[in-house]
């Protein structure tokens, strides 16, 4: 074979391919529906530590209890204690230990990150769909759960941010806030 065509083969052969790749990346996978502006705007939020970006509404942990045994036992079990996904409830002052248990009281700094998490993520098979009433009601039920916050107290924009979490001094930040 003459040095014209070992050269000249490949370099066809990687071009057709290059181009096949390019269309193929273009069109993208096919997988998926485009969000219409009303869902995309549904999910353009965002909860900062400091309370910045929580909704109106409220609720307590009697109201959480609620939501929690219909949308969150399944998989969290009774009182956040475990079930098929992660535990909740309990674990601390074990983070130092030998089995640390990372939950909403031993680990998370900020309330308003529970409250945000939820929002976003939860029901599991449902994401996004509770009411900020029913956010507030089931974290004000985690907090409580986790003993954090009194089983009356209610859960709202302001209140919310004021929750001192057990382990709110637990990290230490990469970059010091100015």
């Amino acid at each position: 074979m003459s040095t014209f065509n070992r050269l000249f083969i490949p370099a066809i052969v990687l071009a057709v391919t290059s181009a096949a790749v390019m269309v193929s990346a273009a069109e993208g996978p096919g997988l998926g529906v485009r969000l219409s502006e009303s869902e995309a705007a549904a999910l353009d939020f965002v909860v900062m530590p400091d309370g910045r970006g929580l909704p109106e509404g409220s609720g307590d942990a009697q109201q959480g209890l609620v939501v929690y045994q219909r949308e969150c036992r399944i998989c969290h079990g009774d009182g956040g204690q475990g079930g098929p996904n992660d535990r909740l409830a309990g674990g601390v002052g074990s983070l130092t230990g030998e089995a640390p248990v990372k939950t909403i009281g031993s680990y998370w700094p900020y309330a308003t990150t529970v409250f945000d998490y939820v929002r976003r993520a939860m029901p599991y098979h449902q994401p996004g769909n509770l009411s900020a009433d029913e956010v507030y009601a089931v974290t004000a039920y985690l907090l409580a759960e986790n003993g954090v916050i009194d089983r009356g107290q209610v859960m709202d924009a302001e209140s919310l941010p004021e929750v001192q979490m057990p382990n709110r001094e637990g990290f230490s930040w990469a970059w010091p806030a100015d």
